[in-house]
């Protein structure tokens, strides 16, 4: 896959498919396990761009931002959406929830 960007979404989207791959290979390898509960054979899944990795906002100053959506590793691609004090707000929020998440 090309390079994804260093951001908390698509770090966290490739991990939990890290995760359930180690968990399947743990059962294909060392439980002989062929099948999930449900019928379905066990595969490990190929790693992909994720969904929201063409998303971000760059702080450019307690009061500037600029939000890219659409971007992906083709230099020049994405769309700036929102910018200056609104995407400011908008990064805090970001910031704020995904804190008070943890």
């Amino acid at each position: 896959i090309p390079p994804i960007p260093k951001i908390s979404y698509p770090g966290e989207e490739e991990a939990v498919i890290a995760v359930k791959n180690v968990c399947k290979i743990d059962r294909l390898m060392f439980k002989n396990e062929t099948h999930d509960l449900f019928g379905t054979p066990l595969e490990v899944s190929t790693m992909h761009w994720p969904w929201g990795a063409g998303m971000f906002a760059t702080s450019l100053g307690p009061k500037d931002a600029c939000f890219v959506l659409g971007a992906n590793w083709e230099k020049g691609s994405g769309y700036t959406v929102v910018w200056g004090r609104l995407c400011a707000w908008q990064k805090w929020i970001i910031e704020w929830s995904k804190t008070d998440e943890c």
